[in-house]
C-alpha cells in the first residue's frame, strides 16, 4: 500500500467529516481527513483576539440524543455547563430555565399584544404539543451510538418500548412539514405577533423544526473554553485511533472510475472509499463523470442538475464586540445566549418582499436606497446575542466583556454589494446601526465603552468553509430540499449515486445542524464499515 492509498478518504473537516474519520480510524482502516482550511471544525469554531475568545460558527451546541452518546462510545471527556437562554422584546425580557417558563413567554406576549390572547394560547399549546413530541424523539440515546447486539439492557429496556412511541411520533412531525409562516398564519391573525415568534428563523423553516425551539432552549450546553473544543476533541480521538489530518488543501477534482482525488497541487490520493463531507455543489461540479458506467453517470448527472438547480439557505452577518464593561453588567440584564428584538413591531415584508425586489433591482438602486432599507431591517430585527464569558468567565480578560450579535443575512445581498465595491464600507454600516440599537434598547454600555469591533458577513462564511450561498445549516426551505428530510429515513441520506463515494454534513439531511451533522457522519462511516 503507497503512502498516498487510503481505506476512505474523507473530504470536508467539519463535524460530519471528523465523525466519519474518527469512527473509521477506530474500526482499523486507514484514513485521510482533507480539510481546505487550517485546522478542522467548520463551523464548530473558536478564535481569540486580544484575550477575547469568541466563537465563530455555532454558539451554544444541542446534545439531541447524539453528542454525549458520541462522547460515551468514543471515551471523550470535556469539560461543560449549562447554557441557559433569555427571550426578549423591547423591555420584556424573560429567562427560559425550565417547561415552567413556558408562562413566562405566555405572560410577555400577553402583555406586547394584549388583544391576541386567544391566539396566543393557541401558539402555547402547540409548542406544548411539540415539546411532548421531542421528549419521544430524543427520549433516549440515539441507537446509531449504540451497542444494540451488546447491550440487551439498552435494547429491551429502552429501543423497543420507545419505538412504537418513535413511530407514531415521527408520523405527527411530518405533517407539521409546511413553513412556519404558514403555520402561523393559521392561529395568529396580527402580523407582527406571527414576526416576533418566527422572524428569527429561516425562510419557510419547517413549522415543527421552529416551533420545537422553546423545547430545545432547555438543552443547550457549552464547552469551557468555547465551542471548538468538541471539534478539538473528537480530532483528537480520530489521531489516538492512528487517523491522518491534512489542512489547508483544497480538493479540484474527484475522479471516481481510478478511486481517486487531486488538490490544488496536483497531489492525488487513492481511496477504497470516499466521504465527502463538504460543499455539496462542489462534489457535483468536480467529479469527472465521463468514463463512469452508463446508468451510473446517468443518475449521478440527473442529481447534479438537480443539486445546481437549489440554493443554499440563508447566511448571517455577525458583529463581534470587545467592551471595557464587566460581565456582571451583561448579566444583570440577560443570559449568555439572549434571542432580543427591539421592536415589537416585527420586520412585515422587509427581510421578504422588501429585499428581494431590492436584490432584483440592485444596479437602479443609489447606495441611500439600500441603507434606507437597512435603517429599517436593524431596527425590527431579532438578534442572537452572545456572551461567552457569561458561560465561562476565563475567556474574557479581567473586566472587561466579549460579545457577539448576530441575524440572519442574504448572501447575494452582500454579493451584490461587492461588485459594486462598497462592501467594506456596507459592512461598517451594519455594524454602526446594529450597536446604535442594541445600545439604544437592551445595551447601554455599548454607547461608549467599546474598545474594538469587526464582522463577518455571509461572503466570510463562504470564503471560509466553501458553504455555497453562504448557508449556515444547508439547503433553503424556500423550495423543495434535493435531498432527504424525513427522520424515519435519514440513513439513506448518505448515498450517492456512485456506490463507493458517500455524503455526510449539513448538506445532505434537512434541515441540519451540528447533531444531524455528526449523525450522518457516524451513518456514513456505518455503510462503509458493513461492506468491510
Amino acid at each position: 500500500m503507497t503512502d498516498n492509498k487510503y481505506d476512505t478518504v474523507i473530504v470536508g473537516g467539519g463535524m460530519a467529516g471528523l465523525t466519519s474519520a474518527t469512527y473509521l480510524a477506530r474500526a482499523g482502516q486507514k484514513i485521510l481527513l482533507i480539510e481546505k482550511n487550517n485546522e478542522a471544525g467548520g463551523l464548530v469554531n473558536s478564535f481569540t483576539r486580544d484575550g477575547f475568545r469568541f466563537d465563530a460558527g455555532v454558539r451554544a451546541l444541542l446534545d439531541a440524543g447524539i453528542i454525549m452518546p458520541m462522547f460515551e462510545e468514543l471515551g471523550i471527556s470535556i469539560d461543560t455547563v449549562k447554557s441557559p437562554v433569555s427571550l426578549g422584546v423591547g423591555k420584556e425580557i424573560i429567562d427560559i430555565e425550565s417547561i415552567d417558563d413556558l408562562e413566562k413567554y405566555r405572560n410577555l406576549l400577553l402583555k406586547l399584544y394584549p388583544d391576541s390572547e386567544q391566539d396566543i394560547n393557541e401558539v402555547l399549546k402547540s409548542i406544548q404539543r411539540i415539546m411532548k413530541h421531542m421528549d419521544v424523539l430524543y427520549g433516549i440515546e440515539n441507537p446509531v451510538f449504540k451497542d444494540i447486539p451488546g447491550d440487551r439492557k439498552f435494547l429491551f429496556q429502552k429501543l423497543l418500548p420507545w419505538l412504537p412511541r418513535f413511530l407514531m411520533t415521527v408520523g405527527k412531525i411530518n405533517r407539521m412539514n409546511m413553513p412556519v409562516e404558514d403555520y402561523l398564519g393559521k392561529i395568529v391573525k396580527d402580523p407582527s405577533l406571527r414576526d416576533i415568534i418566527s422572524q428569527h428563523f429561516f425562510r419557510n423553516t419547517p413549522a415543527f423544526f421552529a416551533m420545537s425551539y422553546f423545547s430545545l432552549y432547555l438543552d443547550y450546553f457549552y464547552p469551557l473554553g468555547g465551542v471548538k473544543k468538541l471539534a478539538d476533541a473528537v480530532r483528537d480521538k480520530m489521531y489516538e485511533f492512528g487517523g491522518e489530518l491534512l489542512t489547508g488543501t483544497v480538493i479540484n477534482k474527484v475522479n471516481p472510475v481510478n478511486n481517486s482525488i487531486t488538490d490544488f497541487n496536483g497531489a492525488e490520493y487513492f481511496y477504497d472509499d470516499l466521504v465527502w463531507a463538504a460543499d455539496m455543489k462542489t462534489l457535483y461540479t468536480i467529479t469527472d463523470t465521463d468514463n463512469l458506467p452508463g446508468d451510473i453517470r446517468t443518475k449521478f448527472d440527473y442529481k447534479g442538475k438537480e443539486i445546481m438547480d437549489k440554493r443554499g439557505g440563508d447566511s448571517v452577518f455577525t458583529v463581534f464586540i470587545e467592551v471595557d464593561s464587566p460581565p456582571d453588567s451583561f448579566r444583570e440584564i440577560a443570559h449568555g445566549h439572549f434571542f432580543y428584538t427591539p421592536s415589537k413591531e416585527g420586520l412585515g415584508e422587509t427581510h421578504r418582499t422588501d429585499l428581494d425586489r431590492l436584490i432584483e433591482d440592485f444596479d437602479n438602486l443609489e447606495k441611500k436606497d439600500i441603507l434606507l432599507w437597512l435603517d429599517k431591517f436593524t431596527a425590527l430585527n431579532t438578534y442572537e446575542i452572545s456572551v461567552p464569558c457569561l458561560k465561562d468567565p476565563s475567556l474574557c480578560p479581567e473586566g472587561q466583556t466579549g460579545v457577539i450579535i448576530s441575524f440572519l443575512a442574504e448572501y447575494d445581498l452582500f454579493h451584490k454589494v461587492e461588485e459594486a465595491g462598497w462592501y467594506e464600507e456596507f459592512k461598517a454600516e451594519i455594524e454602526q446601526r446594529v450597536i446604535k440599537v442594541i445600545s439604544e434598547s437592551v445595551y447601554p454600555m455599548l454607547k461608549d465603552k467599546i474598545i474594538k469591533q469587526f464582522s463577518f458577513s455571509p461572503l466570510s462564511i463562504k470564503q471560509r468553509v466553501s458553504s455555497s450561498e453562504g448557508a449556515i445549516v444547508g439547503w433553503s426551505f424556500t423550495e423543495p430540499v434535493p435531498v432527504v428530510n424525513k427522520i424515519q429515513k435519514s440513513d439513506k441520506s448518505v448515498y450517492t449515486p456512485i456506490p463507493n463515494i458517500y455524503q455526510a454534513g449539513q448538506w445532505v439531511y434537512s434541515p441540519a445542524g451540528v447533531p444531524m451533522s455528526i449523525l450522518t457522519g457516524r451513518l456514513a462511516a456505518d455503510k462503509i464499515m458493513k461492506k468491510k
